[in-house]
């Protein structure tokens, strides 16, 4: 038993300790209450073959290459066993439509889908991100200058960034109107912190000895922050981009729920879910996760081409 275990390959033991388990709880439990639910056994059989070719691409062919098809695959297993599931078990609509639906949902509402993209993304997420990040970046370079503003604002910045988002959005829509400039206010308010903390950690994160060796050069403080603090900082900086932009189009649809004129992502689901039109608020939530994993995927793409020298981008 040992000697075949070891013989048996590193990827396929996850594999049959899983099937193991999986037959031990059909053989305890269900017995009992009659006969096997073939459904379920073919959902299981399903997931488990995906699971094999998966490992067997990871363990066959390592590198970079094969990473994207192997995300690919398991998305498409998901979708896949999403789909059966509910037509198999006859899942009501109103409480999980099928992706056949959602899809056809999303190519009938088109125009209605890229006018909420258009008013909650371009309009109200990316300004108040490029706003809040812009005047992050600026006030940290102020912050870095003067040390007594390290000690006095910083603290100030992590009570504000601690309030919920519940409680300022409808502030913000009371100051800023129904349009999307008080959701823009709001992805201000969301992003402008984390922000400012990576980029004050990524200028601090220079050792001693350079500076000291800019100091030898008669270098300005204008000079080593250009060639030295700023491009150091620059792993950190592009974290905080990636945090900010996540945060950005979460907080435009949430302040959406408090205010809005007629469009919008936030709008369009909370109306939908009160007509109990599941599958239009699963289409607004497909076309939200595309467009925020682009948002995110440009700022992950820009990071590896302006920090391939730092370590963390080795090997990718």
């Amino acid at each position: 038993m040992t000697a075949a275990w070891s013989a048996t390959p590193a990827w396929a033991r996850p594999i049959l300790v899983t099937a193991a388990l999986i037959a031990a709880v059909l053989a305890l439990r269900l017995p009992a209450a009659g006969a096997p639910d073939a459904r379920l056994l073919l959902l299981l059989a399903i997931w488990l073959g995906a699971w094999a070719v998966n490992a067997w691409l990871v363990a066959a062919y390592p590198g970079s290459r094969i990473r994207a098809l192997v995300a690919v695959l398991f998305g498409v297993t998901l979708i896949g066993l999403w789909e059966l599931a509910t037509r198999l078990y006859e899942v009501p609509r109103v409480i999980l439509p099928p992706p056949s639906m959602i899809g056809a949902r999303i190519m009938t509402s088109t125009d209605t889908l890229w006018t909420d993209v258009v008013q909650t993304f371009f309009k109200g997420a990316l300004s108040g991100f490029a706003i809040g990040t812009g005047a992050a970046i600026l006030f940290a370079l102020v912050v870095d200058r003067f040390d007594f503003l390290r000690r006095g604002l910083l603290p100030v910045g992590n009570f504000l960034a601690a309030l919920p988002i519940i409680g300022t959005a409808p502030i913000m829509v009371m100051w800023f109107g129904f349009d999307w400039p008080s959701k823009a206010a709001v992805v201000v308010a969301m992003v402008f912190f984390p922000m400012l903390v990576n980029t004050v950690q990524g200028l601090a994160a220079t050792e001693a000895m350079q500076r000291d060796l800019m100091r030898t050069y008669s270098a300005s403080w204008a000079q080593t922050l250009l060639t030295l603090r700023l491009p150091a900082a620059m792993p950190f900086i592009f974290n905080g981009l990636k945090i900010s932009a996540t945060l950005a189009l979460i907080g435009a649809i949430v302040a959406e729920f408090f205010g809005s004129p007629t469009r919008g992502m936030g709008f369009r689901i909370s109306t939908e879910v009160g007509r109990l039109q599941l599958d239009m608020v699963w289409a607004e939530i497909a076309v939200a996760a595309l467009v925020g994993s682009t948002f995110y995927g440009f700022w992950a793409l820009l990071e590896r081409r302006v920090t391939f020298w730092h370590p963390s981008q080795r090997g990718r």
